[in-house]
């Protein structure tokens, strides 16, 4: 049996129940085997954005079969605070940091959007599902984010549900503190980040005309689009977030 004392977790997309065995894809079980070098009988704790998370044991370690027997459920499913993340893609590097970060930081949906400055040409979803599988794993969340797809700003804005409240970073220094403008009992809010460059006079203009859109700063200093992420949705979390209920 494995002494170590942090369990290695790992998410599953198959059904979880006690007593039943998951058969391993070929990449998770390499990891398990061949990177954390476990062996059989060794615990490993999995999740399936749905049924919680489960402590499971190291069944079958063979070359082309290795399966985990599920022993019981270790916690609850929960899910994290209705908050989304809506950010310009920046480069590949600094985007998954923004992924990695807005998964540990509890977002339940996150939403690439094209503005007039946006650099990045190409939006890889399927990158972005797995840097958040991969942040979730190493959080301890028993929940994934939503990710959507890549669409416009104004599009977004267009169809936007008018009862989540929408705060804008805004670069220019014209709206309140971020501590000030974020409400600590709205239900439903998400957070827009922009582009390097910052966002363009006209949807600036756009933004604060609309009556479900609030404008927040973030300090004197301008941030790069990654750390501003991190920044909003640590002020979000501590005012109306679950970091505000422990």
């Amino acid at each position: 049996m494995s002494k170590r004392k942090t369990k290695v977790r790992l998410y599953v997309d198959a059904p979880l129940a006690e007593g039943s065995e998951i058969i391993l894809q070929e990449k998770q079980a390499h990891y398990l085997c061949n990177v954390m070098k476990l062996e059989t009988d060794d615990e490993i704790l999995t999740f399936n954005n749905g049924q919680g998370e489960f402590l499971c044991a190291l069944a079958i370690r063979g070359k082309k079969d290795v399966r985990l027997r599920i022993i019981n459920q270790s916690r609850a499913y929960e899910t994290c605070p209705d908050i989304w993340l809506l950010f310009a893609p920046v480069k590949k590097d600094q985007t998954d940091f923004i992924i990695q970060k807005a998964t540990e930081l509890g977002v339940a949906k996150i939403i690439p959007v094209i503005t007039a400055h946006t650099i990045a040409d190409k939006v890889k979803k399927e990158r972005f599902i797995a840097q958040s599988i991969e942040a979730a794993e190493q959080c301890r969340r028993v929940d994934l984010p939503e990710i959507s797809d890549a669409q416009p700003l104004e599009k977004i804005l267009n169809s936007w549900d008018k009862e989540r409240i929408l705060y804008f970073m805004d670069e220019t220094r014209q709206s309140l503190p971020a501590t000030q403008a974020i409400m600590p009992n709205a239900k439903k809010a998400a957070i827009l980040i922009g582009p390097e460059g910052g966002f363009s006079e006209a949807e600036l203009n756009a933004l604060r005309h609309l009556s479900f859109a609030k404008g927040a700063t973030l300090g004197k200093r301008i941030l790069r689009a990654e750390t501003a992420v991190a920044a909003a949705l640590s002020v979000w979390q501590s005012i109306a977030g679950d970091w505000s209920k422990e």
